[in-house]
C-alpha cells in the first residue's frame, strides 16, 4: 500500500449532518474537493451516543465515489470487524481503548487492503501507539472526547500532534498518517496541520452554512498553506 505523507486531506464527519438525507446529499459532493467521508460508528456502550452500522455503510457506498472513513467508536470491535471490512471502506479505524487485541484486528484490516486505523482518546498517551505502529496506516488522535458532537477544540492535541509527529517522521515507517478529529475549524485548522496532521475530520465547520464544497475548499487551502515551504 503506498501511502503519501504530508499529502493533506479533509474528511467531512457526516454525524454533522441530517443521516436520512445524506444518501442524497454526498451526490452533489465534488469528489476533486471532498477527499473522504468520515464516519462515525457508535455503539452506545463504548460511547453514550448511537448511531448507524454496516447497512447503512454500504447503502452509502453505492451513492457516492467519495472514499469512505470509517471510525469505529464501538466496543469489542472484534466481534464485528469482518462485516465493516466486507463494505471495503478506503480506512477503518479502531480505538485502542476499545479492544485487547489493536494488533489482530490491524493486520486483519490491512490485510483486507484497507487502511488499518487506530484512534486514541485525549486521556491516551500517544506513547500507547509506539509498538502497534509496524501494523497502523494512520493514526487518528481525537482533540475531543469521542462520542459528543460540537465540543470545542482541546489545545494539549497540538503537543501530543507533535509528539506523534516526531516519533513516526523519524521511524521506519515516516509514511504513516496522522488523523485529527474534533473542533477543528478555520481559525485552528493552520496548527493543527502544523503540528504534523495530515487528514483534518471537520464537522460543523464542513457543513454549516449548506455550502459543503466550498467550505471544504476553503479549509483546505487554509491546511495547506500551513504546511513548510507554503
Amino acid at each position: 500500500m503506498s501511502i503519501e505523507p504530508r499529502n493533506i486531506r479533509i474528511s467531512p464527519s457526516v454525524i454533522a449532518t441530517d443521516l436520512t438525507a445524506l444518501g442524497e446529499q454526498v451526490q452533489g459532493f465534488d469528489p476533486s474537493v471532498v477527499d473522504l467521508l468520515h464516519i462515525d460508528v457508535m455503539d452506545g456502550n463504548f460511547v453514550p451516543n448511537l448511531t448507524i452500522g454496516p447497512g447503512y455503510i454500504a447503502s452509502l457506498k453505492k451513492r457516492t465515489s467519495i472514499p469512505l472513513d470509517v471510525h469505529l467508536m464501538i466496543e469489542a470491535p472484534e466481534r464485528s470487524i469482518d462485516r465493516y471490512i466486507e463494505i471495503a471502506p478506503w480506512a477503518l479505524t479502531v480505538h485502542y481503548e476499545s479492544t485487547r487485541f489493536p494488533a489482530r484486528l490491524l493486520q486483519a484490516i490491512r490485510g483486507a487492503g484497507i487502511v488499518a486505523g487506530l484512534t486514541i482518546n485525549p486521556a491516551t498517551p500517544v506513547e500507547s501507539v509506539y509498538d502497534l505502529l509496524p501494523w497502523t496506516d494512520m493514526v487518528l488522535i481525537m482533540s475531543v472526547d469521542p462520542g459528543f458532537y460540537g465540543q470545542a477544540f482541546m489545545e494539549p492535541a497540538l503537543e501530543r500532534i507533535a509528539k506523534l509527529s516526531s516519533f513516526i517522521r523519524s521511524g521506519p515507517r515516516p509514511e504513516t498518517m496522522i488523523q485529527v478529529d474534533g473542533g477543528i475549524n478555520v481559525r485552528n485548522i493552520g496548527d493543527v496541520v502544523r503540528a504534523g496532521a495530515d487528514i483534518i475530520v471537520a464537522g460543523n465547520s464542513a457543513f454549516s452554512g449548506g455550502d459543503v464544497n466550498a467550505r471544504v475548499a476553503e479549509l483546505k487551502r487554509l491546511a495547506n498553506e500551513a504546511l513548510p515551504g507554503a
